[in-house]
């Protein structure tokens, strides 16, 4: 199985690095190439990142050429677009499997292998904050707790999903899966993509599972959240709910 990660940066320049290294040193239970490393291609996109991101990963590409990528956007378009263009380039380029996730570390590359597993009797894991054994970072204020809690509440009530973590930025996905919800018809962003994303899964009857994940908070950089982005989930879930 072609295994491809998608990371989207918008200054990540502190984290791309680390995160690489930690993707390129996971253990896929013995599916490795003839120098050990595992068999899994790295895409990154940058939304033309003033901390130099970019940058950085050209230089992490060029030192392996093999398994990382980079492609380059003119300007911080949005989340949902970033996953589109990446997963579009990675079917393009054979991937059997893409993983979508942060860059930050919010979401540990050791449930990567894990997910991957998953995906041979699944369509579609979710690396879960709120199923059954899911975990938030300790440090979370009350208000973030509360706000991701009842946010996931809404859009279950007004989109049907069964999935608990609706807004899950963490997933592996079959390549035949993503062909399936037709990616050149999502059109929303941050937390409605991936509310979008979740619901064109369920309603073409994808096999969608929940990994619990604990959910760490960034040590490094600063988070991309927004109001925008929170008003724009509340409203689009309207949309979502009768587009797909």
């Amino acid at each position: 199985m072609k295994v491809w990660v998608v990371l989207p940066t918008y200054n990540e320049a502190q984290n791309l690095p680390l995160m690489v290294d930690a993707l390129l040193d996971l253990d896929f239970g013995g599916a490795t190439d003839d120098e050990g490393q595992s068999q899994i291609s790295i895409l990154v996109v940058d939304d033309n990142s003033p901390d130099g991101t970019g940058d950085v990963a050209e230089s992490i590409a060029a030192e392996h050429p093999e398994r990382v990528s980079v492609l380059h956007r003119q300007g911080k378009l949005g989340l949902g677009s970033a996953y589109v263009f990446g997963f579009t380039h990675a079917l393009q380029h054979g991937a059997d499997a893409v993983i979508e996730m942060d860059a930050d570390f919010s979401h540990s590359p050791s449930y990567v292998p894990t997910m991957v597993r998953m995906l041979e009797d699944h369509d579609v894991v979710v690396g879960s904050r709120w199923c059954q054994g899911g975990q938030l970072d300790a440090t979370w204020e009350r208000w973030r707790y509360l706000l991701s809690k009842y946010a996931n509440v809404y859009a279950r009530l007004v989109t049907g999903l069964s999935v608990y973590d609706t807004t899950a930025g963490f997933k592996a996905f079959r390549a035949e899966s993503l062909r399936q919800i037709q990616l050149d018809q999502i059109r929303s962003d941050g937390y409605a993509f991936q509310i979008e994303v979740a619901t064109a899964c369920q309603r073409r009857g994808l096999r969608v599972a929940e990994l619990p994940i604990y959910f760490g908070e960034r040590t490094r950089g600063e988070s991309k959240m927004s109001s925008r982005i929170i008003v724009e989930a509340m409203w689009r879930v309207w949309q979502i709910r009768f587009k797909h």
